[in-house]
């Protein structure tokens, strides 16, 4: 790396195992920590479960770090697994870190005034993009009482792309849970990739049947029922038959609907009764392994009952048991695929914005990993937390190349670069369940860097438009002052509109009770000046599309033109969104958008014609 830039602000400071003379570097050139609001709240810190320093201790911030500006390292693996070059998303970028979130008895926690701070800082150090894994579930406050919202918020402002993650949730998926959901942010879902972990199960020596796990040595033992240990065959430490029965020498299999238990407390429950190992059965598409503290397989319901079967038809006679791991496939499994606890849309705060925006890996991600415990470099992560990085190494390549767009315009570029089809060229999977994806799962799609450096046309925006959706929310000026920079003009226009015509790169109406004339704006910045984009429409189930004016003719001095799409409703349905999508293409360029609908039509007459403010002449 080169000298540190003269714009750089920024510092390192001291803290608990942590020397800036010795830990700061030309690649990590920042390193701040926030103390003040979660002791206020929560008082002083345990010592044993964190440092008070910008020292990683549980591993998070490290993995999250490395994957988005990690430089190119040979020969990364996990105890010979996953082996191969890492490197992350922008390997040339510079790091500086703000620890605002801390580990309290096992539990991460972020307070809203360290977060703030963090944020503060983080804008008067001069970052050029900033990836946050954090988040906060539904019920979601107002934007103007989020501090992400709000640091995000001035993040816009002065230029910097912020990217969070959409959530984790470890149910079955469920609409409208999806976090981090403000329009001037990136909300990104979590989505596999093409290598599993296949491992094989023998039963007494010759009934074989296939899971997955991150186990790393052959594991010999006698095959158990869960109602062997727990009551009612509940996996949980609460079900515990008796203290003085031990699982010792056994591998124990238990089933996550037999009491709706996750693999954390089947794992624990496990460990609690001194097992061996843990097979873990559990619905199709939830099979993702970890790296646990008992060895465990997971295996779906179906593997699950046929192991569970052949033991009970073995009576008292023991059942041996081997498991013997593999090394890691790759290529042999369609991907990318919803991971099943990627939160999901639509947005619980404002319904007219697509969230998540886009989806990225995030499932058995491999990155580095803090050596406080263990003398491993190297360890896998699932979360919502790993794609959020992968997409703000993008953004930051984006910025590298691309310095004077604008935070919506890199967003722009990774969505409409953004591909629905996995490496069987079919619609990505809905992880968790057995059917196709749609823009609630995976947003515009999963991310395409290569495709995002060049995106054609940009869905552009500056601080005014996202006032004027605010002031469409119905918030005050005085609530919209609580968000903006100092000097911001925060006044709202006489009349208002649907937030639908917030220039996003998706169209998304939650109410379509009537025709409806929906407004964007598309600068071209592709290197041909003087070309012609002709749509393509894919129209949601019950609903008729119409685009105006019918080709984008851009010239040298007109590199932005304005365009509108009518809605139509053609059905009787409510509460049921439907889906589609428009693309403009110059045929080098497919610059896509998805339409999310929801129909609300219930009294049998479809009539009506309802635009927003003056664009009546141009419905259909």
């Amino acid at each position: 790396m080169g000298p540190i830039p003269s714009s750089w602000k920024g510092e390192c400071e001291e803290g608990e195992d942590f020397n800036p003379a010795t830990a700061c570097n030309r690649k990590l050139i920042g390193a701040r920590y926030y103390l003040t609001g979660i002791e206020q709240q929560l008082g002083p810190l345990t010592a044993d479960s964190e440092y008070r320093s910008p020292r990683d201790r549980v591993g998070h911030g490290t993995h999250t770090a490395s994957t988005a500006v990690g430089s190119i390292v040979r020969n990364a693996n996990f105890h010979g697994i996953g082996q191969g070059t890492a490197r992350g998303g922008g390997p040339r970028a510079r790091l500086a870190v703000y620890k605002v979130c801390w580990n309290q008895k096992g539990v991460g926690f972020c307070s809203e005034a360290d977060i703030m701070a963090g944020f503060h800082d983080a804008l008067k150090d001069g970052v050029h993009m900033i990836s946050a894994s954090i988040g906060r579930a539904p019920p979601l406050p107002p934007f103007f009482k989020s501090h992400a919202d709000i640091g995000s918020f001035h993040a816009m402002q002065l230029g910097v792309t912020v990217v969070f993650s959409a959530g984790n949730e470890n149910s079955a998926p469920h609409p409208s849970l999806v976090q981090n959901v403000s329009p001037w942010s990136i909300s990104v879902a979590a989505s596999s990739i093409d290598r599993t972990f296949p491992t094989k199960i023998v039963l007494d020596g010759n009934l074989t049947f296939m899971g997955e796990s991150l186990i790393t040595s052959q594991i010999n033992g006698i095959l158990a029922d869960a109602g062997s240990f727990f009551r009612d065959r509940i996996c949980s430490r609460d079900y515990y038959i008796n203290v003085n029965v031990s699982a010792s020498g056994k591998v124990v299999l238990c089933f996550s609907n037999v009491g709706l238990v996750s693999s954390d407390t089947a794992i624990d429950a496990v460990q609690n009764a001194s097992g061996l190992a843990l097979i873990f059965a559990e619905p199709l598409a939830r099979q993702i392994p970890d790296v646990d503290a008992v060895p465990t397989v997971h295996v779906d319901l179906q593997q699950g009952t046929r192991i569970r079967n052949y033991l009970g038809l073995a009576g008292r006679r023991p059942v041996s048991i081997q498991i013997i791991p593999g090394k890691g496939v790759i290529g042999k499994s369609p991907a990318p695929a919803v991971a099943y606890f990627s939160c999901r849309g639509p947005s619980s705060l404002s319904p007219d914005i697509l969230k998540p925006d886009i989806t990225a890996p995030g499932v058995n991600i491999l990155a580095a990993w803090p050596s406080n415990y263990s003398s491993k470099m190297w360890n896998f992560l699932s979360g919502t937390s790993m794609s959020c990085p992968h997409v703000a190494g993008v953004a930051a390549l984006i910025k590298s190349i691309h310095p004077d767009w604008s935070p919506a315009a890199i967003r722009s570029a990774l969505m409409t670069t953004a591909y629905m089809e996995d490496t069987a060229s079919e619609v990505i999977l809905a992880g968790g369940s057995t059917k196709a994806s749609d823009p609630f799962d995976v947003g515009a799609g999963h991310l395409n860097p290569i495709k995002a450096m060049d995106p054609g046309l940009v869905y552009d925006m500056k601080t005014r438009d996202y006032i004027i959706f605010l002031c469409n929310m119905g918030y005050t000026q005085n609530q919209i002052s609580l968000m903006v920079r100092p000097g911001t003009d925060t006044t709202c226009p006489h009349y208002f509109t649907s937030t639908s015509n917030l220039n996003y790169p998706a169209i998304t109406v939650s109410n379509l009770q009537t025709t409806t004339a929906v407004k964007r704006t598309v600068r071209n910045v592709g290197r041909n000046r003087n070309t012609l984009y002709y749509p393509k429409i894919i129209k949601p189930n019950g609903v008729d599309v119409y685009i105006w004016p019918k080709v984008l003719a851009f010239e040298w001095f007109k590199d932005e033109i304005t365009y509108y799409v009518t809605l139509k409703p053609r059905k009787i349905s409510q509460g049921r969104y439907d889906f589609g999508e428009i693309v403009w293409s110059d045929r080098y360029h497919n610059v896509r958008i998805p339409l999310a609908v929801c129909v609300n039509i219930t009294d049998g007459v479809i009539t009506g014609s309802t635009v927003s403010h003056s664009d009546a002449g141009l419905q259909s």
